[in-house]
């Protein structure tokens, strides 16, 4: 089999850009990644995988990736008659961009290959709008049967589920999952609460997050409730944002020059998974991700070093680590109140502050994630940096499919320099 090298990364702040167009934020995540590779153009990209989920809202569907690369093949800097192949996979898009570019490479049709994923979810003059788009994310055919699913789960907890109105649907079903887990695990809201002050602990220091606030445990628990458990800071902003990276096969980086051979990162395993309506006692797709990633990469959890995982609340870092196998099933709670998720912890976890801190411009998040793990795994993520990576996980879902995701995936990243 062939091995897979991520030589070029870039992510664009994430924030509210309401001045920026899809075109603006897609060129910088484009140029960057490629100078990054220590390309001038992208001439040797022989295929490209575009990532986006909402761009229709603003008038255009179906050629995304063709359209936004208009200027920059009319410019020199993208290669004339690439294809450029569009994805879509709610959350999980970004991934799904690299997955594909990584099966062109490993299949040998493809030598050097470009994933990008894009997303602008803040409309100021319609917030309506902005919140309408996630509502693709979840079965709208059969939408009674995801409903029913967690009005018989709140029967279980003790509180009704709620939704509609000016709530967010998928809030609603995060905050439900948690219940869940407090009332099977003993899991508390406060240990929700610690896993965002982590986080936002980590996005503090990264440049490119969205909210670059500290904030005590306290200050979680104080804030603004969104849907018990879970208030404004354990949640995920809207923002807009953009992410890249080049991928290429390992006889091609051979020929690349020594200063970009020594900063590639070797993509060791890349899974997915499909949703289903599980049993709520039923571990998630993204266990069974892990599970695949593992065996694929030939480790097991205790070799990572660090890992990002989808956290659009807090609680998906105290979820995800028991179904990275981080820690056992139900204990979630306990080892992030143990430190081990922290800067110095056993287990640092999202170190680009996660979705909560950095930001979740959808069509950009799996990739931006892939960028933060390169960075750490280079040695080049500043005061946020892991000591001595070598090893790194990315966990990223899409969607929701009764009490899970619709779409999971799971890669596993290693230093190789």
């Amino acid at each position: 089999m062939k091995e897979v090298y991520i030589v070029g990364a870039h992510s664009t702040e994430f924030k509210k850009h309401p001045d920026r167009s899809f075109r603006d934020l897609v060129r910088e995540s484009y140029l960057g990644a490629i100078n990054d590779a220590g390309m001038v153009n992208g001439d040797e990209i022989q295929f490209a995988y575009f990532g986006n989920c909402a761009m229709h809202v603003f008038g255009q569907g179906s050629i995304r990736g063709q359209v936004c690369f208009i200027p920059l093949v009319r410019e020199k800097l993208f290669p004339e008659r690439v294809p450029i192949i569009n994805v879509e996979g709610a959350c999980a898009t970004g991934s799904m961009a690299i997955h594909c570019g990584w099966k062109d490479i490993l299949s040998g049709q493809s030598e050097v290959v470009l994933a990008l994923g894009v997303e602008k979810l803040f409309i100021p003059e319609d917030p309506a709008k902005s919140l309408s788009i996630f509502e693709a994310g979840a079965d709208n055919f059969t939408r009674d049967e995801t409903v029913g699913q967690y009005k018989e789960l709140g029967k279980l907890v003790g509180q009704e589920f709620q939704t509609g109105g000016n709530r967010s649907f998928f809030m609603d079903t995060y905050g439900m999952q948690a219940l869940y887990h407090m009332w099977k695990y003993g899991t508390t809201q406060r240990q929700i609460a610690q896993a965002a002050s982590i986080t936002h602990d980590y996005g503090a220091m990264n440049p490119k997050a969205q909210i670059k606030i500290k904030m005590t445990v306290d200050q979680v628990m104080k804030d603004r409730l969104v849907s018990y458990p879970l208030t404004r800071a354990m949640c995920s902003p809207i923002g807009d944002g953009a992410a890249a990276v080049l991928m290429c096969s390992g006889d091609y980086l051979k020929n690349l020059p020594p200063a970009v051979q020594n900063r590639a990162v070797k993509i060791k395993a890349s899974t997915f998974t499909g949703g289903m309506y599980k049993k709520f006692d039923e571990p998630s797709l993204c266990y069974v991700a892990a599970k695949k990633a593992y065996a694929m990469a030939g480790i097991k959890p205790e070799d990572i070093d660090l890992a990002e995982v989808h956290d659009a609340t807090s609680f998906g870092v105290i979820y995800q680590s028991e179904m990275m196998g981080f820690c056992a099933i139900g204990q979630g709670g306990r080892f992030v109140e143990s430190g081990a998720t922290a800067l110095e912890g056993k287990m640092p976890i999202n170190t680009s502050g996660g979705l909560v801190s950095k930001g979740h411009p959808v069509g950009a998040t799996g990739v931006s994630m892939i960028y933060e793990l390169t960075t750490q795994l280079r040695g080049e993520a500043g005061p946020r940096q892991i000591k001595n990576a070598e090893l790194a996980m990315q966990e990223n879902g899409g969607g929701v499919i009764g009490t899970e995701e619709a779409a999971c995936s799971v890669m596993i990243l290693q230093k190789d320099r």
